[in-house]
């Protein structure tokens, strides 16, 4: 009799270890796939980095990049040309696979881009190639609308973790960036695994991210924490001016008929702006001068020009993501307001590293992590202050434009009247 029952015990439980059976090798898959190729992409973004500053004379080949780029797009990849914003509808509306030609366009693209001196990131070409391959996984494994949306949240979380190097952030970016009036908790356990499993085999291939020095944190006091609030207003209002001029250029760019003009017409923009300016400081990924915000005061022109540069080389078609032209953006801007504010450079630079980038991508949670798992938790209250304010002041604006990703209501804020 209790053989009997052990069996019909084993019997029952057999469909759920075969699920989590499953589970787990999707998210191996996922996880394996996104950190490899986040560590192919990061290495060959470092050699285009490197070649482009070894031979400068390559940026006056930039609209000629952008042509190409726009070429292969139009020819070979109509169908994934809305990049994130594709992937964001697949989830809200699971329908067709995701072409896993995406993968190799965005890479190719954004190297393209790098290496001429377009101003990009790559955040999303991280997202868009781990979102590529991990939904090839759906028909294989028989996968229905529900299970297809986590592995794809879970894909999310493993590319952004891989490219940044922070497992935390990247679980929860991959659930926040699609919050739309609750949180979808089902997606929790797959998202931390992915994340962790990708900057993990990001690791084990020897790619290394980059560490950003805070230095002093002050005692937290109340007076401080309303300079962090200021703060937070001020990188609100230029993830606005980001997101605004993004758009209207993108808006413009439309203008011209034939799609692959428009990253060439970007490219002589961003030539005649580099000649004009007669520098590089706001191409390429801008990592030196990031690093730079968080030991001396940056000029306060410079997070402006990076906005106004990686808009027309993203918003006129050129490929990359927005997140590290948003970090350039915030850390200056956040380095340049010690003029005016006593919190220490390297704290302002930190705060406004994350809190731009929470206010234009509409995640301060993860943005919050993020700092946490960059910075250390000394400073963790400031940071948290202004990326809650400058997304708060931020209101409907964001990177992320799909139809179902417009002004989320973020779960801590649920109040119909608050927009």
């Amino acid at each position: 009799m209790l053989a009997i029952s052990i069996f019909d015990l084993v019997q029952g439980l057999k469909p759920y270890f075969l699920s989590a059976g499953k589970w787990l090798l999707l998210l191996m898959i996922t996880g394996i796939a996104a950190g490899t190729l986040s560590a192919v992409f990061l290495t060959a973004l470092n050699w285009a980095t490197n070649f482009r500053e070894l031979h400068n004379w390559l940026i006056y080949l930039l609209p000629l990049a952008g042509l190409l780029i726009g070429l292969s797009y139009h020819y070979m990849g109509a169908s994934v040309l809305r990049g994130n914003n594709l992937v964001f509808d697949t989830i809200h509306n699971p329908n067709d696979v995701i072409p896993f030609r995406m993968a190799p366009l965005v890479l190719v693209g954004t190297v393209v881009t790098h290496l001429f001196g377009g101003s990009a990131g790559r955040e999303g070409t991280a997202l868009q190639m781990s979102a590529a391959a991990a939904d090839q996984l759906s028909k294989p494994f028989k996968l229905d609308a529900e299970e297809r949306k986590i592995l794809l949240i879970a894909a999310l979380s493993a590319g952004f973790a891989a490219v940044f190097g922070t497992p935390l952030a990247g679980a929860l970016f991959g659930i926040e960036v699609l919050l739309l009036a609750k949180f979808p908790f089902k997606a929790l356990v797959p998202a931390v695994l992915s994340a962790y499993i990708g900057a993990y085999v990001t690791a084990l291939w020897g790619v290394g991210h980059t560490h950003y020095p805070i230095g002093m944190v002050p005692v937290i006091n109340l007076t401080l924490l309303f300079y962090s609030g200021l703060a937070g207003c001020v990188f609100g209002v230029a993830a606005i001016l980001f997101v605004r001029l993004s758009g209207q250029i993108s808006k413009l760019s439309k203008r011209i008929g034939y799609p692959p003009l428009r990253p060439l017409v970007g490219g002589f923009a961003v030539l005649g702006l580099i000649l004009l300016l007669d520098t590089h400081k706001y191409i390429g990924l801008g990592i030196p001068t990031i690093l730079a915000a968080f030991q001396d005061v940056s000029a306060p022109q410079d997070f402006m020009l990076k906005i106004l540069f990686t808009a027309i080389t993203l918003g006129m078609g050129f490929k990359g993501g927005e997140v590290t032209p948003l970090f350039f953006i915030g850390a200056t801007c956040g380095s340049a307001l010690a003029f005016i504010l006593p919190l220490p450079v390297g704290l302002l630079a930190g705060m406004g590293f994350v809190a731009v980038f929470a206010a234009a991508a509409k995640t301060p949670l993860a943005c919050i992590i993020m700092a946490a798992e960059l910075f250390g938790f000394s400073g963790c209250l400031y940071v948290a202050v202004a990326c809650i304010v400058a997304y708060l002041i931020s209101g409907k604006h964001s990177i992320y434009n799909a139809p179902e990703n417009k002004a989320p209501r973020h779960f801590l804020f649920r109040n119909k009247h608050f927009y």
